[in-house]
C-alpha cells in the first residue's frame, strides 16, 4: 500500500501497469503480479471548545508547514503505527497546541475523506474536548505558527482561511457546546 500513486513495483522494481481489479483501476507489476494498492492515510484531530464565554470557541492552530501553509486547521496529523486514532488526536493536539487531554475526554465527533493534494488521499476521525478537561496554555507547535481559540463570528470576521474540511469540524464543534 502507498500513499500516492504508485509508478514502480515496491518488491521488484518494474514499471507498473493499470489494471481492472474489483471494478476499480488499480497498479499491478507485470512482472510479480503484485497489486500495489492506493489506499488514503489514516488522520486524527480534535477540537477543544471553550464555552465559558458568551460564545464557544474552538481552538485552532494555523500551519507554518506545506500544506497549507497560512491555513488555520483543528489540531490533528497522521496516526502512528500501532497508535489508537484516540491517542493520535490527543498526541497531535500535545505536538500542535502545548494542550494535553486524555483520551478518555475525547468524544467522537466525525470521520471525513478531504478532498486529496498531490494525490494524497486522507481520512481523519475528527475528536472533540471540552477546555475544562485539558491542560496547558495554547502555544505554537513546530509546524504550527499561531495557535488559538476563534469563536465563529471572529474568525468571520477576519480574513483567515480554514483548510477544506476544518472549517466544518470547527463551526461543528463550536454548536455541540452551545
Amino acid at each position: 500500500m502507498v500513499s500516492r500513486p504508485p509508478t514502480f513495483c515496491p518488491d521488484c522494481g518494474a514499471r507498473l501497469e493499470t489494471i481492472t481489479f474489483d471494478d476499480r483501476e488499480r497498479m499491478q507489476c507485470p512482472t510479480c503480479e503484485t497489486i500495489v494498492w492506493h489506499n488514503p492515510v489514516p488522520c486524527a484531530g480534535v477540537a477543544v471548545v471553550d464555552s465559558s464565554g458568551p460564545e464557544p470557541a474552538v481552538l485552532c492552530v494555523e500551519r507554518g508547514i506545506p500544506p497549507g501553509v497560512g491555513e488555520w486547521t483543528i489540531p490533528g496529523g497522521h496516526i502512528e503505527i500501532g497508535e489508537e486514532p484516540a491517542a493520535a488526536a490527543a498526541r497531535e493536539l500535545a505536538e500542535e497546541t502545548g494542550i494535553v487531554v486524555e483520551t478518555v475526554d475525547l468524544e467522537i465527533m466525525a470521520a471525513s475523506a478531504l478532498p486529496p493534494r498531490a494525490d494524497k488521499h486522507v481520512v481523519t476521525v475528527h475528536y472533540v474536548a471540552d477546555w475544562a478537561d485539558a491542560e496547558g496554555d495554547p502555544v505554537a507547535g513546530s509546524d504550527a505558527t499561531d495557535a488559538r481559540f476563534w469563536t465563529p463570528a471572529e474568525f468571520a470576521a477576519s480574513s483567515e482561511t480554514f483548510r477544506p474540511i476544518h472549517e466544518d469540524r470547527f463551526r461543528e464543534a463550536a454548536t455541540l457546546f452551545e
